[in-house]
This record gives structure tokens, C-alpha cells and sequence, in this order.
């Protein structure tokens, strides 16, 4: 063997040592402390040690909550995320997807299962005598935030009824308000400035409101419709940056959740404690979010990659097809929505949490 061969084999040893060397620093990279979204489930985790346990066996030390903000403001935490102040990102996948469409260069980490009908009900007052279903919504206003479950399930509930919503592109049957404070949402309607609006019942805005009796139930999205199925979806979702960084942390993230909800389950009255203590809410209403069937914080995780991809494809092209005013302008391709969802952290992937 001549001496260049054997200096060229040497030289091309080093190389792959050094960048095999370099990829474990780059996928045992320390994060010192993170930032997460306050919220029933994380609060949880954090009280009894979940996020403790996981973060530790990383080096991560130092876990913040940061709450939402007095306002309310729906999409605060979407920016949060594309500022760096929060790691991770909770929302419905609607508005995520909505969020990646616009620039904000995130993934999908994790999804959960099928939503249902109970998520995402259509709200009147009480005492409003003339709305009782969806179809006395016709010619009234409807006041809720745009890129929110609270657009998207009324949306498919109108136009199965066949009063659509206005939209920028087309006139409709039903003036849709964009409203993204939920305190404000919850006055027009007691107000009689807005006719209806669509909720999260367990969301902690519109818990109390709920429980106080001065709203009525006037229609659930179909069970075997597209919100339910596909666009009610809650996900889990992080900047691309952040994830190729430390795909370690989301891990220990994913594993802390599936033990704070595993514990929740056989626990519901001493979380709801917990919640109740620390997001400053009456005990009632922390059960009510552990316990309804409409809850979120605690639904199971889709594990399939594909299945994930097809939920967005498909609500997609429903909601393309029924003329939603951001998606026809704007949208994903399939590759894209095969990329948005990050499949190292689903069943199968180098660093899922599914068995």
C-alpha cells in the first residue's frame, strides 16, 4: 500500500471520527434551564417531579413556567415561540398548521388522538330565546378568534347547515367577528353585541363562565366530521432550530407528559389541587379541566407519523375546498406537511416516547 493510500485512509479516519464526534456533542448538548407554557398539565408535572425526573437524567435544571398573560390573548404563546422565550408551544392544529403556513419556521412534535364532539361546543346565552341551534344563527353575529378551533368547528357546523360564515372572499350567512381575547369573546355574547360563540369548555377563560349557568349548549361538531377527526387535534409544537438542537430535551418533555397524565388519571381530585393552587382558579373549575370529556391538557398522543400527516392533509383540503379565506390564498404542499411533522418523535423515530 503506497504512503498516500495509507495517509488518505488515515486522514478520512480522523474525519469520521471527528464528525461522529461532533454529532454526539451536538445530540448530548446541555440546556441548562427551559421555558414552557403554564398550564394545567404542566403544572403538574412540575409539582410532582415529572419534568424534575425526565430533565435531570439531560442536565436540564431549571424549568419556568410562563403563563399565558392576563389577557388572554389567543396565539401569545405561537409568538412566544418564534421569539424564543417559550420552547414549546401547546395549540390545536389548525392554528399551528395555520402559524407554519405564515413563516413561523416550526414543527409538529407531538399530536394527540381524534378530538371529539364535546371539545369545541357553539355557545349562546342563557336567557337568548331565539338561538337554540345552529341554524337560528342564520343573519347574526358570531364573535370568536379567526385562527382558533373556535373559527374552524363552527365553520364545518355553518356550512352543514348552509349558513356559512362571511369571509373576506365571499359573502355568507353568519358576520363573523374575530375576537382572539376570550374575556371579550364571553361579554359579547352576554352583552348581545355578538349572537354565539365556540369555546374550549375546560379552557380556563371559559370554565367559570360555563359553570356559572349563563350559557347554553346550541351545537356540537359532527362526530364524524373533519374538526373532529382532523382539525380538533391538539399539538405539541417547536421551533425547527430548537428541536434539531436538543431533540433530547423534546424527548424528555414527551416522557414527562405521558407520566403527569398517567398520574392524573388515577389522581384527578389532588391534580385538580394542584391546578387550582397554582393557576389561581376555584377547585371546581381545576376538576371540571381534569375530568370533562371535552378536556385537552390529558388526551392520548397519535404515535403514527402517517396518520399525523393525514389529519393535515385532510382537513386541508376540506377546508380549502369550503372556501376558508387564509387557506385558499396560502397553504402547505404534501411534502410540506410531511416535513412539518417531525417523525423522529413518533413511533419508530430515534427519539420517540412510543413503545
Amino acid at each position: 500500500m503506497s504512503v498516500i493510500s495509507i495517509k488518505t485512509k488515515f486522514v478520512g479516519s480522523l474525519l469520521a471520527v471527528g464528525l461522529l464526534s461532533s454529532a454526539s456533542l451536538a445530540e448530548d448538548a446541555v440546556l441548562p434551564s427551559i421555558n414552557l407554557q403554564k398550564s394545567p398539565w404542566t403544572v403538574v408535572a412540575l409539582e410532582k417531579g415529572f419534568f424534575k425526573e425526565e430533565f435531570d437524567k439531560i442536565g436540564t435544571k431549571k424549568i419556568t413556567l410562563i403563563p399565558q398573560g392576563a389577557a388572554e390573548l389567543l396565539g401569545a404563546e405561537s409568538a412566544a415561540v418564534g421569539g424564543g422565550s417559550l420552547a414549546i408551544a401547546q395549540r390545536m392544529v389548525y392554528p399551528s398548521t395555520i402559524h407554519r403556513i405564515n413563516g413561523l419556521n416550526t414543527v409538529v412534535i407531538w399530536i394527540s388522538e381524534p378530538s371529539n364532539r364535546y371539545r369545541t361546543p357553539t355557545l349562546a346565552a342563557a336567557n337568548n330565546k331565539n338561538i337554540n341551534s345552529v341554524k337560528d344563527l342564520e343573519g347574526k353575529k358570531f364573535g370568536s378568534s379567526r385562527i382558533s378551533c373556535y373559527w374552524s368547528a363552527p365553520f364545518e357546523s355553518l356550512n352543514n347547515a348552509g349558513i356559512p360564515f362571511d369571509s373576506r372572499l365571499k359573502k355568507g350567512k353568519v358576520r363573523h367577528e374575530n375576537i382572539d381575547n376570550s374575556a371579550v369573546a364571553i361579554a359579547a355574547v352576554l352583552s348581545g353585541e355578538t349572537d354565539a360563540t365556540a369555546v374550549h369548555l375546560a379552557a380556563p377563560a371559559f370554565t367559570c363562565p360555563w359553570l356559572s349557568g349563563k350559557f347554553k349548549i346550541v351545537d356540537h361538531p359532527a362526530d364524524d366530521g373533519v374538526y373532529v377527526n382532523h382539525a380538533g387535534r391538539i399539538t405539541h409544537v417547536a421551533r425547527k432550530d430548537f428541536v434539531d438542537k436538543y431533540p433530547h430535551v423534546i424527548k424528555a418533555f414527551l416522557a414527562a407528559r405521558e407520566k403527569t397524565r398517567s398520574w392524573t388519571f388515577d389522581h384527578p381530585n389532588e391534580a385538580a389541587e394542584i391546578i387550582a393552587k397554582e393557576t389561581r382558579v376555584p377547585l371546581e373549575v381545576a376538576l371540571f379541566q381534569v375530568t370533562h370529556i371535552g378536556e385537552w391538557e390529558f388526551t392520548g398522543g397519535e404515535p403514527n407519523a402517517n396518520r399525523a400527516r393525514t389529519a393535515i392533509k385532510e382537513f386541508l383540503r376540506y377546508y380549502i375546498a369550503n372556501g376558508d379565506d387564509i387557506l385558499t390564498q396560502k397553504s402547505l404542499t404534501d411534502k410540506e406537511v410531511d416535513a412539518f411533522i417531525d417523525e423522529r418523535f413518533f413511533a419508530g423515530g430515534s427519539h420517540s416516547i412510543y413503545k
